[in-house]
């Protein structure tokens, strides 16, 4: 296995910033793991997984240590009553499972079509969109525990699975190398999602032609700048920028009063609802279109933070940060940022 010195990571994320990696390794065997975990170790190194690079931040200053790029490839299918039972690696591309399984009839993921990424990233987010999250689908997770030193096939019960939250995200003890799915077999799927049910002209908490749920849906995120586009200059961006906040009902009716009218949420059990973070933003006065430097929010999407041409790490951090700063005034509401940050800091002009 050869590492490469001195790699530019801005090409390889879907934000364009971030400095070099010091060395870089393409993994397409999941068995080449421990060489490269090896060698890192060997050149006194960190190391840091890249996927598809489009739920990152690089720093201006890149990654000191061994990028490991994730590049292993193969989907298993094992047919079981009326479910499939689908191992799939890593490195295999998320937009592109979920097409086949609308394909094959697997149900369980149309309303998460047009999600960039790779399917190992989706455990550690949790991915979801339109009322679906990737864990109501997972029923095992593959990693490499580089504290045991050993790969574990672990439980979803195990994964702590949340929220856009897992056990692993934003920690570097555990490589996920393979996901397997239990997908139910259906042509249809679940419609979840009020903004999705109406665009298919059917009740909330029906069901639809899945192939209909992922056309409208790609529509949709489409609309939105959210589907990877090289055409689109408002796809460039890390997607959502910041996760929804899930308060309590003291702090749902300090933003109601606030606002002057109740915000959009969704209940999230225990007396704890989720607000829209977009809908903050834009009560707080950021518009769609807001600019900072030559970072700003996108034109269609009050979520998606945008490179409009040129920007730094630092200037798309900073334009996430006053963001974060003008709601945090407004409705003492914190944002947290949902992309992962490396080699840079969420914490006011930490790099």
């Amino acid at each position: 296995m050869h590492a490469r010195a001195g790699v530019p990571l801005a090409p390889l994320t879907t934000l364009r910033v971030g400095g070099p990696a010091a060395r870089m390794v393409d993994l397409d065997r999941e068995e080449h793991l421990l060489e490269a975990l090896a060698d890192a170790e060997s050149h006194g190194q960190g190391v840091f997984v890249l996927g598809s690079g489009s739920n990152v931040v690089v720093g201006d200053a890149g990654f000191p240590g061994l990028v490991i790029r994730m590049a292993t490839r193969g989907i298993d299918v094992v047919r079981e009553g009326d479910r499939a039972l689908v191992d799939v690696a890593a490195g295999e591309d998320w937009d592109g499972l979920v097409a086949r399984a609308v394909q094959e009839g697997w149900a369980g993921v149309a309303s998460m079509s047009g999600i960039p990424g790779l399917v190992g990233a989706t455990p550690i987010q949790n991915v979801g969109a339109y009322g679906q999250e990737v864990s109501d689908t997972i029923v095992g997770v593959r990693v490499y525990d580089r504290e045991a030193r050993s790969f574990v096939d672990m439980e979803p019960s195990a994964c702590g699975f949340g929220y856009r939250a897992s056990i692993f995200k934003r920690s570097d003890r555990w490589i996920v190398t393979r996901v397997r799915f239990a997908f139910p077999r259906s042509s249809d799927d679940d419609v979840r999602y009020a903004e999705l049910s109406r665009a298919l002209s059917v009740a909330e908490g029906s069901r639809a032609p899945a192939a209909r749920i992922r056309s409208t849906i790609i529509a949709l995120r489409r609309a939105k700048g959210m589907v990877l586009d090289p055409g689109d200059p408002e796809s460039v961006s890390a997607g959502s920028f910041f996760v929804n906040p899930v308060v309590d009902a003291g702090t749902l009716s300090r933003v109601e009063s606030v606002a002057g009218k109740a915000p959009p949420r969704f209940d999230a059990g225990e007396g704890r609802w989720k607000l829209l973070a977009a809908w903050l933003v834009e009560q707080a006065g950021f518009a769609k279109g807001w600019t900072l430097g030559r970072a700003g929010i996108s034109r269609k999407h009050a979520l998606a933070l945008v490179n409009r041409g040129g920007a730094s790490a630092t200037e798309i951090l900073a334009a996430a940060r006053t963001v974060r700063d003008g709601v945090r005034a407004r409705f003492s509401v914190t944002l947290e940022p949902e992309p992962v940050l490396v080699g840079c800091s969420w914490e006011d002009g930490g790099l």
